[in-house]
C-alpha cells in the first residue's frame, strides 16, 4: 500500500512540475485543443503560413509588431494589443505557439506576451515538425478567430532599457548574454553591423536550449548549460541578439524551466546599441 501511495505521489509530482515549464507537447495540446478558450499561434512567416498550417492556428507575423526605427523594437504596447485583439487573442487565453522549429519566432512572440501581461503562454514542444511526426490535421485555410479585447498588464521586469545595460556592463551582479552564433559574436561573421559584442557580454547561442528534434532540453541539461556559463539565479540576467529575436526561447529556459527570478530581454538590442555606442 505504502508503494503505490509513493508511486501515485511521485506521478503527481512529476506532472506538477511538467505544468511549471510553459512547453506543452502535441499529445498534451490535442487534449484541449477544442477547448474555445484555447489559441493557437502560427508565429512561422506569412507565406508559410499561408502554404499550410495546423488546423485552426492564427498567424502572427512578429514583424507586424515592431516600429520601423529604432529597428526592430516593440510597437506600443496600445498597438500591439490591438492587433492581437483583432486577430481574437485575449489576455486571458491559454495561448499555444509554434514555429518551423528554430524556436526564434514562437519565443520571440512568447516573450512579447509575457511582457504585455498574458496569463498562459505556452510553446508546443518540437514544434510543426512534431506536429508532421504525430500526422496530425494541416490546413491552407485561414483561421478566423472572433474580435477581442487583450488587456495589457506590462510585466516591466521582462525588458531592459539601453540605460540598464549599460548600468549591467559594468555590474558583477550582472550578466549580459548574446545569444548569436559564434561567429557573429566574435566578429568573424560578414554583418551589416558593426563588428563586436556589447562590453563584458558573454556568448550562448539559443540554440544551445534545445536538442536536433527542436524540443526544449531537460531541466537538468539546461541548469547544467548556465551553470557552465556562470549564469545562476542570484544574478540579474540580460538577453540579447541583432534584434532580439532569438533572444525569447532562452528567456523561456531561464524563466519557465529554470525558475530565474530575474530575467530581462534587451529589446532594443545592437541595432540600438550600436547607434549610441562603440562596440569592443
Amino acid at each position: 500500500m505504502k508503494k503505490v501511495i509513493l508511486m501515485v505521489f511521485v506521478c503527481f509530482l512529476g506532472i506538477q512540475m511538467s505544468f511549471g515549464q510553459d512547453i506543452i507537447s502535441v499529445k498534451d495540446y490535442l487534449k484541449i485543443q477544442k477547448d474555445p478558450n484555447v489559441v493557437l499561434i502560427s508565429a512561422r512567416k506569412p507565406v508559410d503560413y499561408a502554404k499550410v498550417h495546423i488546423a485552426g492556428a492564427v498567424n502572427i507575423d512578429h514583424k507586424s509588431l515592431y516600429k520601423t526605427t529604432p529597428k526592430s523594437t516593440l510597437k506600443s504596447s496600445a498597438e500591439i494589443a490591438k492587433i492581437l485583439g483583432e486577430k481574437g487573442i485575449s489576455n486571458t487565453n491559454t495561448i499555444v505557439i509554434y514555429d518551423n522549429g528554430s524556436g526564434k519566432y514562437s519565443g520571440r512572440i512568447y516573450w512579447i506576451l509575457k511582457y504585455l501581461g498574458a496569463k498562459d503562454v505556452k510553446l508546443l514542444d518540437g514544434h510543426m515538425k512534431a506536429w508532421r511526426m504525430a500526422r496530425k490535421p494541416v490546413t491552407k485555410n485561414p483561421a478566423n478567430r472572433k474580435a477581442t479585447t487583450f488587456a495589457v498588464n506590462l510585466n516591466k521586469a521582462a525588458i531592459a532599457s539601453i540605460d540598464q545595460v549599460k548600468k549591467a556592463s559594468n555590474n558583477p551582479a550582472s550578466v549580459i548574454i548574446d545569444v548569436r552564433a559564434a561567429d557573429e559574436f566574435s566578429g568573424v561573421k560578414e554583418s551589416k553591423l558593426p563588428k563586436g559584442h556589447i562590453p563584458s557580454a558573454i556568448n550562448l547561442e539559443f540554440k544551445n536550449v534545445m536538442n536536433s528534434k527542436s524540443q526544449l532540453k531537460s531541466k537538468e541539461e539546461l541548469q547544467a548549460l548556465f551553470t557552465k556559463a556562470g549564469i545562476t539565479k542570484e544574478k540579474e540576467v540580460i538577453l540579447y541578439c541583432e534584434s532580439s529575436v532569438r533572444a525569447g526561447i532562452v528567456y523561456l529556459a531561464l524563466t519557465s524551466a529554470l525558475n530565474y527570478p530575474n530575467v530581462k530581454v534587451y529589446d532594443g538590442a545592437l541595432f540600438e546599441w550600436t547607434a549610441s555606442e562603440k562596440m569592443q
